[in-house]
């Protein structure tokens, strides 16, 4: 595609270091591949089957964006994150609303991982965990949260991605034996799969839209993806490798939990299993484990802006203490928020249309002049703002209602 740049296109050469094709698609796929797959039953339940069809169209839309950023990076071989591609569109300004948004969101999606595995232990083990500190009770749910962000904490110290490829490698293998258990469950322990007759429930299409673009919100890691590559020009396979499949498996674990549970979803379809069923025990295992390969690769963007900063550059031990303070605050805001899946709506609705749908088109529009011009190309992409506008707008306050409803209540 024709572009005339502030930057112009640099000729690409593979870099000797980095990390391989493979091992970014094992990256992409664990961070596009998370919580939201315990959450994805639970959106079908609300939207009814034909929002499968939204499910498709938001990968469709999500992966072009993917695409866009792409080619903000190619334009200029010196971006290497997320906010840089503000920087070069829109100046200083650009860099600070992107790092706002992005960064709140990884936060937020951390924290969702230390409260889920909180919610799922407590369940595999109720009433074995609980304890009183200087007069205040601990419960059970709470410890749990502990301890999962001791075991956590090490994998958050490595800064090589293409280490941290090892890790996502077991995500990826984890969120596959989920899906195969939820299908024992319902196949061969006797939950059977006779739910489900809803073909399309307009009232819940919000929140239902809100967690399917939930479910795709790795942009914020794009960038810091393509960018540890040995060969840039590879990404875009990468990410037609990674939405292909994971909108295999979100698609497979939507139609399996509404079969199973229809409209008795609860938020994280775990929580449905019988508990006493071995099959169902594995899944609950394989749904603690995820979190665990998932949250370093999350915050690392967090931790590597921090670190950036030249008076801590290159000091290992600061890049330590960094990323062990960003493990305390997500714990402490885990261990203060209970709303599972309307943070999720929130994070989906507010951060994710704008992070994953928004800010890449304005960004793209504002660094390739020729995209101005008037064809299918920037029709397409008015369309996309216009429709992640209206999603936003309404996705949110439905949230932000539910959230203060159950406070008030």
């Amino acid at each position: 595609m024709e572009s005339q740049n502030q930057h112009p296109p640099q000729p690409q050469e593979p870099s000797k270091l980095g990390t391989t094709f493979s091992r970014t698609c094992f990256n992409g796929l664990n961070t596009l591949s998370g919580v939201g797959i315990l959450s994805i039953p639970f959106a079908l339940s609300e939207g009814g089957w034909l929002s499968l069809i939204l499910l498709f169209l938001l990968a469709l839309l999500c992966w072009y964006t993917g695409l866009l950023l792409q080619r903000c990076m190619d334009a200029n071989l010196h971006i290497k994150t997320y906010p840089d591609i503000g920087d070069v569109a829109f100046g200083q300004k650009g860099r600070i609303a992107i790092s706002i948004f992005m960064y709140l969101e990884l936060y937020l999606v951390a924290v969702e991982f230390l409260i889920l595995e909180g919610d799922n232990l407590n369940q595999l083990f109720p009433n074995n965990m609980g304890f009183n500190m200087a007069g205040i009770k601990v419960g059970g749910r709470q410890c749990f949260v502990l301890l999962t962000a001791l075991v956590i904490l090490p994998t958050t110290w490595l800064k090589n991605l293409g280490l941290l490829a090892y890790v996502s490698a077991g995500g990826v293998l984890a969120s596959a034996v989920l899906v195969a258990c939820v299908f024992w469950v319902g196949a061969v322990d006797g939950v059977g799969f006779h739910e489900g007759d809803v073909l399309l429930n307009m009232r819940g299409l919000p929140t239902c839209i809100s967690l399917y673009l939930f479910c795709y919100c790795g942009h914020a890691v794009f960038p810091t993806l393509c960018n540890s590559m040995k060969d840039r020009s590879q990404f875009s396979k990468v990410l037609l490798v990674c939405f292909i499949t994971s909108t295999i498996t979100y698609g497979s674990m939507a139609v399996l939990g509404y079969l199973m549970f229809g409209q008795y979803l609860k938020s994280q379809v775990t929580l449905n299993l019988p508990i006493r069923k071995m099959s169902s025990r594995i899944a609950i295992y394989i749904t603690i484990i995820n979190p665990l390969t998932k949250y370093a690769i999350v915050i690392t963007p967090i931790a590597a802006a921090i670190e950036e900063a030249r008076p801590f550059r290159n000091s290992r031990v600061i890049s330590i203490l960094v990323r062990t303070l960003i493990v305390i605050s997500t714990v402490l805001v885990a261990l203060m928020v209970p709303f599972f899946s309307y943070v999720m709506a929130f994070v989906g609705a507010f951060l994710s249309v704008t992070v994953s749908v928004l800010l890449p088109c304005l960004f793209y529009l504002k660094i390739n002049v020729a995209a101005r011009r008037f064809g299918l190309e920037l029709v397409t992409i008015i369309g996309i703002m216009v429709i992640g506008s209206l999603v936003g707008v309404v996705g949110t306050y439905t949230s932000l209602k539910e959230i203060v409803n159950r406070i008030l209540n």
